[in-house]
């Protein structure tokens, strides 16, 4: 869609350029989302591009991920034996029904600045315990969780001029076991629930529910906990929404029956799957689904 009221781009090629954002003025990446409707309120863009930040800068300390990657970058990383998680990222991807054309503009920061409940890179790095770092207005650097960083539906903690640099996911995340589940009213529908389960190689578990809830909400075991326990504290988040794509108490349904699914199989010995198929359709109240749409996909 042409963007009328704007009258510039502004390539930013170093950090002090970005001093053009303000009000009228927003960052430009990908753009898949900022050209899709009407942004009558904007003048002007700056463009990040320009500042060629390295995609994927993998280290000892983990994984840096530029806010500029795009999902087909990152989709197509190259696999690595010591980092079992690997797969989530490819996943992860997926669960944007974007054609191939979108997988290339579309960057993975830009999906986590809109900062809706179905985006799926929130879901990856808020399961990964990443941080995102933020370039401040003011000039100063902030580390904030991926969880913390969004805040409700279509809010985060970016303030005006604010922009986010990277997100840094750490080894000990890399390392760990993973298992992934989403679930959507279609086969092709926007997802109604994505949650991810970490194992970690000191056992510790963390479960991180997104998708279903306005933001991500992790939960933290010291190891693998009872399926009763799991359920209860996954029945006890209080941020359930609902919307055309799925009612709240559905949500709260299917994402209980997904994270025991994913408690059976990081139970199991590495590299061992599940014996049976996975169904969440004795979990499906025949009234709370949104729309009438009984389809699922994962």
């Amino acid at each position: 869609m042409d963007l009328n009221t704007v009258t510039a781009i502004h390539p930013a090629r170093s950090r002090s350029d970005l001093a053009a954002l303000g009000e009228g003025v927003a960052p430009l990446a990908g753009g898949s989302w900022l050209f899709s409707e009407r942004q009558d309120h904007l003048t002007a863009l700056v463009d990040l591009m320009g500042l060629r930040w390295e995609s994927l800068v993998p280290g000892d300390e983990g994984l840096e991920v530029a806010a500029t990657c795009t999902f087909a970058e990152l989709a197509a990383m190259p696999s690595r034996g010591d980092w079992p998680a690997h797969p989530l990222f490819y996943q992860c991807c997926t669960a944007l029904l974007g054609s191939f054309k979108v997988w290339n503009v579309a960057t993975v920061g830009g999906n986590v600045c809109a900062s809706l409940p179905a985006g799926p890179m929130t879901s990856l790095f808020s399961s990964l315990d990443a941080e995102a770092l933020v370039w401040r207005a003011d000039g100063s650097d902030e580390r904030v969780p991926v969880a913390r960083f969004v805040t409700g539906n279509g809010t985060n903690v970016l303030g005006p001029g604010d922009v986010l640099r990277s997100f840094h996911v750490p080894t000990s995340s890399l390392e760990a076991r993973s298992a992934y589940r989403k679930i959507a009213l279609s086969p092709l529908g926007r997802s109604g629930a994505v949650i991810v389960g970490l194992l970690r190689t000191d056992d510790s578990f963390l479960l991180t529910v997104s998708g279903a809830t306005v933001r991500p909400e992790q939960l933290r075991f010291d190891a693998l906990p009872g399926a009763e326990e799991l359920a209860a504290r996954v029945g006890a988040i209080d941020s359930w929404f609902t919307d055309p794509h799925g009612a709240a108490d559905w949500r709260r349904s299917v994402s209980t029956a997904l994270a025991l699914e994913i408690l059976n199989e990081l139970g199991l010995p590495p590299g061992e799957s599940p014996l049976s198929d996975y169904t969440t359709e004795r979990y499906v109240p025949e009234t709370s689904a949104a729309g009438g749409d009984e389809g699922e996909a994962r």
